[in-house]
């Protein structure tokens, strides 16, 4: 009789830890699925404010190049201001990329992946 009972327990035991194992199982999809998520719609909002930002960004340029080829009485020289004004701020931007990019997008990440540590 005392062989029964263990052998009960013992099944009883094996039982809860499939359902345990289960359990975490579905917790970490759900986890990561909500994580998928977060991401996901975080990288679509961002794609979307960059194409606003750059179609303003274009009509300025434009505005900018007649405004300065009006000024200047050569719209080739507008263009061209303009141009180099783009091409001094893409090498600056070149140069402190890491410290734009890296720092934020890490802590950003960080915030999103380990908020439940």
């Amino acid at each position: 009789m005392g062989f029964e009972e263990v052998k009960e327990n013992a099944e009883d035991l094996k039982n809860e830890a499939k359902r345990l194992i289960d359990a975490n199982l579905r917790y970490y999809k759900l986890w990561g699925f909500k994580i998928l998520m977060k991401s996901t719609t975080m990288m679509l909002k961002l794609f979307l404010l960059a194409v606003m930002l750059m179609i303003v960004t274009i009509f300025f340029s434009i505005a900018a190049a007649l405004g300065i080829g009006y000024w200047l009485d050569n719209f080739a020289y507008g263009f061209l201001i303009v141009g180099v004004i783009y091409l001094v701020l893409a090498i600056v931007v070149y140069y402190v990329q890491d410290k734009i990019v890296e720092g934020p997008m890490l802590s950003r990440f960080s915030r999103i992946f380990l908020k439940k540590y």
